[in-house]
């Protein structure tokens, strides 16, 4: 499948997911096995109900990336703006929080939440994760939150990372691992790419991208092990927290 079908096929389904968040329709995540209770309550309890109902990721990388007050982040592929809203709490009004999406409808509904939240660190821009429209080593900290894996291009998806990220910042993302041999046809499947469960990586893959990007102090954490694939594929994905570092150097 070429790489812009793909694209285009993630950008109508979650062009439609932002619009049905918008018109009342519940969100994705809930009970989902993959989407479902990743935030703790103390964490949404002052977000817009649209933000919290749009989170379509496998993870919770903000609770896990340990922001620290004035950095700035990039959250790649921000959806409704959950976890750029929270980044934006966690590095206080000295620092800056970033989120980067290329559906129209997705950057309506996270300005839209960034409104009524009054968070005012934040800007939403819009582009693609394969040509980050942010200068050279001008952010501390990215994070993503299972969009990585809907890139055909994830190569050059870290090699932006890298360049944007400054010496010596960090590369803290949730995404989907594959723990074994998955059969061809799932790997073509589009519904399953828009899953985000088609195009994940192997782990050692994973690592080998990352360092092949100039990436160091690679760790791959399994946070969440899913039964909910084909029978072919059961318990061969899994959601972790993914960890590297620019070198200072």
């Amino acid at each position: 499948m070429k790489n812009e079908e793909i694209r285009e096929a993630v950008r109508e389904k979650y062009g439609k997911a932002a619009l049905h968040v918008g018109s009342g329709c519940c969100g994705a995540g809930g009970s989902d096995p993959i989407t479902g209770n990743l935030y703790d309550a103390s964490e949404t309890r002052e977000l817009p109900e649209g933000a919290v109902q749009a989170s379509l990721g496998c993870g919770n990388p903000t609770a896990l990336a340990e922001l620290r007050p004035g950095e700035t982040v990039l959250d790649l592929g921000s959806g409704g703006g959950i976890d750029v809203l929270l980044s934006a709490r966690r590095v206080g009004p000295t620092g800056r929080a970033y989120g980067l999406d290329m559906t129209d409808e997705m950057l309506a509904l996270a300005r839209a939440n960034q409104a009524q939240s009054g968070v005012t660190n934040v800007e939403f821009l819009k582009g693609h994760i394969e040509a980050i429209p942010l200068p050279d080593a001008s952010v501390d900290v990215i994070i993503s939150n299972c969009v990585i894996n809907l890139s055909a291009d994830k190569d050059q998806v870290l090699r932006e990372a890298f360049r944007v990220l400054k010496p010596g910042g960090r590369f803290a993302v949730s995404d989907v691992i594959v723990r074994g041999p998955v059969p061809d046809a799932i790997r073509r499947d589009i519904e399953l790419w828009i899953g985000c469960v088609a195009g994940a990586l192997q782990e050692s893959e994973y690592r080998a991208k990352l360092a092949a990007a100039g990436f160091a102090d690679i760790t791959v954490e399994p946070t969440r092990v899913y039964d909910c694939a084909p029978p072919e594929a059961k318990d061969k994905f899994a959601s972790a927290f993914i960890r590297a570092r620019r070198p200072a150097r």
